[in-house]
């Protein structure tokens, strides 16, 4: 679980460092500014700027840039991204403490524990309800694991859950936009500030999760949940070990993994390009399909939704990487002409009373008329079973880094994380960041435009 913890930690600070020059990151500091009256000051570190801020600022300016890119780490249990609502508020929170790098790591686990647990509790029709899992739950997430770290006692902590369940928002129909990834800054400063506030004496319903008209209630709704799931298997094992945290491999919609993945194995395999490509279908589970058959993105945040328009870059470049995901790329012309040849269907045996819906089925029809196909069952870096090649965690996080820290600081930053467990205080952490900071060129249209 500690291991686990340190890479997901890792990941999550490399995916902020790339999402924090990011337009969505830009637009939340410019709001802040304007509101402070145009400085914010602080001190907790704003990740890729060299101001400081403080701590519910830093929760919220960092936790958008944590999702913005949607190269953050996912979870099957929460059904969305575990990580970038807990570590933006426990960094700003530990800086402003001085806390111990295993402090951090303790705290991490146990609001993974309670946001997954929640997740076994309402998904998945929390989920196509339209629920943004990673935001409402993520709120308890960030409440539970700040409240470790503030060390509150069973009935505070509990006050900071309560109050979660009436900070906990985020909406689905705002996929695709600026508003996905602010969903997780809101979380990460809106479980920071229920923390805080339970530890100064703010009191919420106990039963604010169960009660007739509590989060269960509310925002699920009769026979759609099952509270008991929540304490039947709490820690035995931790989620951090069964089933895992699933690391992406590419910068966009986990939903659209496993598609890439077995067009890639296909390309690989048979040489496939755009001239000797006629057709390619894709089938996915329609849980998986409802947000990601989108075959005329017009934005760079809206093709990362689009599993027509990532296919298109897999097969014509072997990759799908963060700069694929600029305005400009994406209405790219040569890739509009490839998107037309694809199709994506749900596939018609999909179960929705099952956990088994991140698979793909592709099938490529070649100019020759050949015909070639592949299944994959659950994308790489999904789960233990399906794990990223070895390395490919660290040359993510230096790729993330490298343009923001530069080489040096970049890895001189990785080696201190794999080792966060040592570390005494995480403000020399901070300090390692914003030594090696290179400046932010903001006239250069931001990476991903997001």
């Amino acid at each position: 679980a500690a291991e686990t913890a340190r890479l997901a930690i890792l990941d999550t600070i490399g995916c902020t460092l790339a999402g924090s020059r990011t337009d969505v990151t830009r637009t939340v500091l410019k709001t802040l500014r304007a509101a402070r009256g145009g400085e914010l000051g602080g001190r907790a570190s704003l990740f890729g700027h060299a101001e400081g801020a403080d701590a519910l600022d830093a929760a919220l300016v960092n936790g958008t840039a944590a999702h913005a890119l949607d190269f953050d780490d996912c979870s099957n249990t929460i059904g969305g991204h575990p990580s970038a609502p807990i570590v933006p508020a426990l960094w700003a929170l530990g800086e402003t403490r001085g806390v111990s790098g295993r402090q951090i790591l303790t705290a991490y686990a146990v609001g993974v524990e309670v946001e997954t647990k929640l997740g076994r509790a309402v998904n998945f029709h929390h989920y196509e309800k339209g629920w943004h899992p990673t935001a409402t739950l993520g709120t308890f997430g960030a409440a539970a694991a700040c409240a470790k770290l503030l060390g509150l006692d069973a009935e505070r902590a509990g006050n900071a859950l309560a109050l979660a369940t009436s900070m906990a928002s985020g909406i689905k129909a705002n996929f695709g936009t600026m508003a996905k990834p602010y969903h997780i800054g809101h979380c990460a400063r809106n479980g920071l500030l229920a923390a805080l506030l339970a530890s100064e004496g703010m009191t919420a319903n106990e039963e604010a999760l169960e009660h007739p008209q509590g989060f269960f209630a509310v925002y699920n709704g009769a026979g759609t949940f099952d509270a008991t799931r929540i304490v039947d298997t709490w820690a035995k094992p931790l989620d951090l070990i069964e089933p895992g945290i699933a690391f992406k491999r590419h910068p966009c919609c986990a939903s659209t993994h496993p598609a890439i993945d077995a067009l890639l194995v296909l390309r690989a395999r048979h040489g496939l390009t755009p001239k000797n490509v006629a057709k390619i279908e894709s089938w996915t589970h329609p849980r998986r399909l409802r947000h990601t058959n989108r075959p005329n993105p017009t934005t760079g945040l809206d093709g990362k939704f689009s599993v027509q328009y990532v296919l298109a870059r897999a097969l014509a470049q072997g990759e799908v990487g963060i700069r694929d995901f600029s305005d400009a790329a994406v209405r790219d012309p040569q890739i509009r002409q490839v998107m037309n040849r694809i199709q994506a269907a749900p596939h018609p045996e999909a179960r929705m009373d099952t956990n088994e819906h991140f698979f793909a089925l592709v099938r490529v029809t070649m100019q020759s008329g050949e015909v070639f196909e592949h299944f994959v069952d659950r994308p790489m870096g999904r789960d233990r079973a399906h794990p990223l090649p070895d390395g490919a965690l660290e040359a993510k996080f230096l790729d993330c880094a490298r343009e923001v820290q530069g080489e040096a600081s970049a890895r001189a930053l990785l080696a201190a994380l794999l080792d966060l467990e040592s570390v005494a205080d995480v403000r020399g952490l901070a300090a390692l960041m914003k030594a090696g900071l290179l400046p932010d060129d903001a006239a250069q249209p931001a990476r991903a435009s997001a």
